[in-house]
Order: C-alpha cells, then structure tokens, then sequence
C-alpha cells in the first residue's frame, strides 16, 4: 500500500468479517463472547438476505431445528422440528440482538488484499473506503451468486424464464406448463409447490441422484445417520440408510432417479452433493403430476428441445441450478484456502483457516452445523492471538 492509501485507510481493531448470514453473524457473536471485536460488512440492506429475499415461501429447514442452531442460542422451544423461512429470519434477528452484532450494511467489499508490509488485510469498499485489520473472515458462503447456466436458444424463449432465487410461489403459474431445469431439494420443492397451484411441472434430471425419506420411523434421516456413523464405517451406514429408503420410497430408478454409485453420505463427504430428502414430491412424481424428463438439449421460442429429440411446449421455465461462491471476484491472496472456483481446499473441517490472518466460515459444505463448527473454531484461533497482542 502506497503512503497516500495508508493515509486515507482505517484500522479497526479486531477482525472484519465480509457477510451478514448465518455464518458471519456466527463467527461475529464467537468472537464477542470472548471480547474480540470485529466489524461486520454486508452488501445489502439486511442480515441474512439471501434467507430473506431469495428463497420461495414454502421454504422449511431441511433437517431438524437441533442441527441448524448457531452457537450460543438455540431456537425457541416453540418452533417447529423444521422451522420455517420466516421464522428462521427472526431467529437471526434475534441472534443478532443477543450477541450485540451489528452489522454495516450497504458495505460492498471490492476487494481485500493482504498488505506485506503493514501485516494487514486491506479491505475496500465500493467508494473507496480503506478499512485494515490483523484478521480477515470471508463468511460469504457458497450461496453468494444465483448460477444460471447457458442453454442453446434460451434467449428467443418466448414465455417467462426465472431463476429459484425469484421463485416465491406457484401462484403466478396456475395452469401453465412449467420446465424446472434442475433436479437438487429446490427443484424438488418448486416442482411441488407448482402442483399445489394447479402447474404441471416437468422436472428436468441429468444425473444421478440419491433421494431420501427426510424421516424415518418419526425419526430424522439425517439423525439417524450422525447417530450411525459414531459406531459404524460410512459405507455400512450408506448400506442401511439405502435400503431403508428403499422400503420407503421404493425403487426411484423406475421413476427417472437413478441413484449414483456411491452411497449418499460418502458422496456428500468427497464431493459436496447434498442427497435430496423428500418431503412429498416422489407421491406426485408416481402419480403423473410431475413429470421427469431427460437433459434440455436446445431451448426453442415455445418450449424445449429434449436429449431423447422429444420436443415440448412451456409456459415458463424455471432454473433450480444452485448458487456459487463470489469470492474470486474481490479475494486476493487467499489461493491457499480457496480455488479459481471459491470452494475450500481443504476438506472440512480443516478448511477454515489460512496464511496472514485469513480465515473462513460456511464453505464447509456441511451447511448450518459446518458453519457453526467453523465459527467456534476461528473464534477460538483469533482469540488466542488477540490475548498474546494484549499481553505485549
């Protein structure tokens, strides 16, 4: 950093951590129960705004409230076993509040680079704003940016064409026929939430996918298997939550679903693919309500071109294709932690610390309880180096 920017730059003590979700306000509240400080920075207008903003209405916790709580507050005994999105967002409000956080909102970060000579991350804002701290938290995630592939042809597309992070209800689509390009728990949802509007929805699967019963028995898959895996290796526990599902939802290969080859939670563990729990979309599959179909090979002006040649008409089509990291657009000096792409490295739950300062909460792709892992893990680090920083 040049004299003139050294001048103009703000140190702020404590750490700055970039994003105002789940993650960050976590390493944020971690930090302030031990007495470090840190300056929370978010782009938009609100904490958590991708719960709050770009998630459809129907939208409830896929596994139950006990593995998706922050550190330091769980949620109110009243909520539901899988609290909806609404309450999920007052749930961060009030975490938030509880632990004094208070974010800087309308803070876009455009870049952070580490400053040999000063020992700091220089981190700038949209404006020009210079803020230096020792320590540096990318709480971003890996939900930053809706990823909407290209197709052939999807612009001359004559009917409306929207990503989920738009999708609020099936409502708006009573009646028509809708394409959902994407076959992961959003897909899924949306798929079913059309149906319930009166849409007949045609889902779109590519490859293979492992789908579950979210509850087994009463009890959650999810819990089942964490229950599992303390005594037995992944494998047999993929064996048994298998065949379970099996007994459950038949065989999901005769429906379009063919499974891959290796077992849901050893797939989840080398490669980050969430199996998709089923909370009602396989019933309407078998009856005919929802129709899964093969890869969208071209898109014409009404409707699209299937990899089987089949051609067919659509209203509307609607990309269930995930999101992606942000962080390789304003992140400099942090290629020990993530790659080109802003996924970790290194496999959780390993991934969360780097060189100079650098660390990292929610890339785990371990969701809530890999974030909260994360954030009590880095709150412990900085917190160590902040009492020596005392101490001298």
């Amino acid at each position: 950093m040049d004299k003139e920017k050294e001048r103009r730059a703000t140190w702020v003590p404590g750490a700055v951590i970039v994003g105002a979700g789940p993650s960050g306000l976590a390493a944020a509240a971690c930090l302030a129960v031990r007495g470090v400080p840190a300056t929370v920075l978010e782009r938009s207008d609100s904490l958590a705004f991708t719960w709050r903003h770009r998630m459809y209405d129907r939208l409830a916790l896929h596994l139950p409230k006990r593995f998706c709580e922050l550190p330091l507050l769980p949620f109110p005994e009243e909520y539901p076993t899988y609290p909806n999105k609404d309450q999920f967002v007052t749930y961060m409000e009030r975490y938030a509040a509880a632990s004094g956080v208070v974010p800087r909102f309308g803070a876009s970060v455009e870049e952070a680079a580490f400053d040999e000579a000063l020992g700091a991350w220089a981190v700038r804002l949209a404006g020009g704003e210079v803020l230096m701290a020792k320590w540096l938290v990318v709480a971003t995630g890996e939900n930053a940016e809706p990823h909407v592939p290209e197709f052939p042809g999807l612009r001359q597309f004559a009917g409306r064409v929207l990503h989920t992070c738009e999708y609020k209800s099936g409502e708006e689509f009573a009646g028509e026929k809708v394409l959902v390009v994407g076959c992961g728990n959003s897909g899924m949802e949306v798929s079913l939430d059309l149906c319930r509007y009166g849409a007949k929805p045609s889902m779109v699967v590519r490859n293979t996918v492992h789908v579950l019963p979210r509850e087994m028995l009463g009890l959650s898959t999810f819990g089942i298997a964490m229950a599992l895996l303390k005594w037995l290796p992944v494998q047999l526990v993929d064996r048994f939550i298998l065949a379970a599902a099996h007994l459950s939802l038949g065989n999901t290969s005769q429906l379009g679903l063919r499974r891959p080859k290796t077992g849901p939670i050893e797939l989840k563990n080398l490669t980050g693919r969430t199996p998709v729990l089923d909370v009602g979309t396989l019933d309407h599959i078998k009856s005919g309500k929802i129709k899964v179909v093969g890869a969208v090979k071209e898109v014409t002006r009404v409707g699209a071109r299937l990899a089987d040649g089949k051609e067919e008409q659509f209203d509307a089509i609607i990309l269930a294709t995930g999101y992606r990291s942000n962080v390789p657009s304003w992140l400099k000096d942090g290629g020990d932690v993530f790659t080109r792409e802003g996924t970790p490295k290194t496999p959780f739950p390993n991934g969360w610390k780097g060189r100079n300062g650098l660390y990292t909460v929610g890339f785990s792709q371990r969701g809530l309880l890999g974030a909260s892992s994360d954030a009590l893990s880095v709150a412990r680090d900085i917190h160590c180096q902040w009492r020596e920083r005392e101490r001298e």
